[in-house]
């Protein structure tokens, strides 16, 4: 078959530019697999600097902020709503009327306690005077008469013997008055019952009006004017009317719920939950600081109040177990809270642990683990030292170095790649997998590497393509 000329310059010039590719890896090859790879091998470590500086140790944690000073408002005293003298978002004062209920169940309550602590009052005034009884006595009788004189009794005239007569028996009249003491105590035990009864009624009364019982922003009301509100023994209140649902019941965890709810951000504080390990690092009063996720530029400074020692969550760690267990702990935000709010979330990052001004070194220039670790020091001829290392605080990505090194010593640090550089220190083509096939262009091929089963093109050990 003929060659035509133009086809016979498209062959050449595919020709030319095959050698020119197989040249040109050659030379690449060689570069990096010959003096030039022995020049990288023989080329200085990556070294770190031992100096001074500040090393921190740090654990984080997710939460909320609460105030201590939020503050649900329940009415003493359940009833139908007749007035609600706030709504959300206005400023109150300890002490302002917020609502009121019915008072005409109170009130009757009220005047029978009265009625019943008169009658108790006038039974014990009975029973302290106890019962009066008058009796009338006889006088004792006087002595018999003295005998008349002999003269008297000789004289005529006198009156005979049968001519006298008795005196007639005087007698007294006396008053006693007795006491039963089993009925005062018992009148007395009634008064004492009927004055509790009368101030319980009282406080019912006066717990038909809700007041603030601290400054605040009236975050929620959770009923209107004629719905019916009612009081447990814990004081708590809830709207009967299905349209009333308390804001409360889809707050986060940790806010009060209420009839009325007033939020103060004094004294802001946050709520955190930490890993179980990370929980072990806390103590109360380590620094921490505090970012808000929905202002992520914005961070507080803080501290660590207190620590549970009782999970917040999760039943068992691991992969076997449930969720991870967490500890809760509370930290008191410093400086001026006033523009924050109770259950904005937050990641919260407390100091465990900082060595100022202290010599350092990066993790991973140190083996092992614990206080007594190694390194190898580079020494300014090329020669290398392996030394022992005493650490101090580890933070979280430089360790405190105390002993064994000193300030510019320079420490090896883990190789990060292989070779020259390229995946299994070869150039890519000649890493000893399978040789490629052949083209149907019938383009040069380049050599097959080392243990390739079949190179491809005209220079491999296989056929090239057909030109």
């Amino acid at each position: 078959m003929k060659v035509l000329p133009r086809r016979r310059g498209a062959v050449l010039v595919n020709s030319a530019l095959g050698v020119a590719l197989l040249g040109g890896a050659v030379l690449a090859y060689t570069a990096v697999n010959g003096s030039g790879g022995t020049a990288a091998a023989k080329s200085a470590p990556r070294t770190a600097t031992v100096s001074k500086g500040t090393v921190l140790a740090t654990v984080s944690g997710t939460g909320t902020l609460v105030s201590p000073s939020d503050a649900a408002q329940d009415f003493a005293t359940g009833g139908r709503l007749t007035a609600v003298k706030v709504a959300v978002g206005d400023a109150v004062k300890k002490g302002q009327v917020l609502a009121t209920v019915d008072t005409t169940a109170a009130q009757q309550q009220v005047d029978a306690a009265q009625a019943a602590l008169t009658t108790a009052n006038a039974n014990l005034t009975k029973a302290q005077a106890g019962v009066t009884t008058t009796t009338t006595e006889p006088l004792p009788q006087a002595s018999a008469a003295s005998p008349a004189p002999s003269g008297a009794a000789a004289g005529g005239g006198g009156r005979g013997a049968g001519g006298s007569s008795a005196p007639a028996p005087q007698t007294t009249t006396i008053t006693t008055t007795k006491v039963d003491d089993a009925a005062v105590a018992q009148a007395q035990q009634q008064v004492a019952t009927a004055q509790t009864n009368l101030t319980n009624a009282q406080n019912a009364l006066a717990g038909t009006t809700l007041t603030a019982t601290a400054d605040g922003t009236v975050a929620s009301v959770s009923a209107k004017v004629g719905d019916t509100v009612g009081a447990t023994g814990s004081g708590s209140s809830a709207a009967s009317s299905s349209s009333s649902k308390s804001a409360g019941a889809s707050a986060v965890s940790g806010s009060p719920s209420g009839f009325i709810v007033l939020t103060n951000p004094t004294g802001m504080q946050v709520a955190a939950n930490f890993s179980e390990l990370d929980s072990l690092k806390l103590k109360k009063g380590e620094a921490a600081s505090v970012t808000l996720n929905a202002q992520s530029d914005t961070k507080l400074n803080a501290t660590v109040l207190s620590v549970s020692s009782l999970p917040s969550g999760g039943s068992g760690g691991g992969a076997a177990g449930g969720s991870a267990v967490q500890y809760a702990a509370t930290l008191q935000i410093g400086g001026d809270t006033g523009t924050l709010r109770t259950g904005l979330s937050a990641t919260v990052q407390v100091i465990t642990g900082e060595a100022d001004n202290a010599l350092s070194l990066p993790t991973s220039a140190l083996s092992g683990t614990g206080a007594s670790r190694t390194a190898t020091v580079v020494h300014p001829d090329g020669s290398t030292e392996r030394v022992t290392v005493g650490v101090g605080v580890e933070g979280d990505s430089t360790v405190q170095v105390v002993s064994g090194l000193k300030e510019g010593d320079k420490v090896e640090l883990p190789s990060t790649s292989g070779g020259n550089g390229f995946p299994n220190a070869s150039f890519p083509g000649f890493g000893g997998g399978q040789g490629g096939r052949g083209g149907s262009g019938g383009a040069v091929g380049i050599p097959g590497g080392s243990g390739g089963s079949g190179g491809g093109g005209a220079g491999g050990s296989g056929r090239g393509g057909k030109g």
